[in-house]
């Protein structure tokens, strides 16, 4: 199966752009990446049962998902070497922020950051 990233409907009103998915060209079938699967989840949970039409670009609110997009963007392959260096890239990013936040004292953006920071994790916990 091939790490690509695909929109997802929800509810046929909500179009998630950027989720990354496994899928087989053979079979035609799609699996979320598991590393991003509970934080989908947690999205569409906060849009009930009868979500209003939106469009939400996933890459903006999780880590890993960005991650993937920056890959794409310069036209460079999924493949896990790849997405490793990237992350290490991003993480170093994210904790050089999270210097600054504490220097500030800002507790809202530490928390962010910590939380953006979990997120690149959860792909090699799950």
């Amino acid at each position: 199966m091939k790490l690509i990233l695909r929109t997802v409907i929800h509810a046929h009103k909500v179009s998630i752009a950027n989720v990354p998915v496994y899928s087989c060209e053979n079979c035609s079938r799609n699996e979320v990446f598991p590393g991003v699967k509970e934080d989908l989840g947690r999205l569409i949970g906060r849009f009930g049962s009868k979500p209003e039409p939106d469009r939400i670009r996933f890459d903006e609110v999780h880590e890993l998902a960005g991650v993937l997009r920056h890959l794409l963007e310069r036209k460079l392959p999924l493949q896990a070497s790849e997405v490793a260096r990237r992350t290490e890239e991003r993480t170093n990013e994210l904790l050089d922020l999270l210097l600054v936040a504490d220097s500030l004292g800002d507790e809202k953006w530490k928390a962010e950051l910590k939380c953006r920071l979990a997120q690149l994790s959860a792909q090699y916990i799950a």
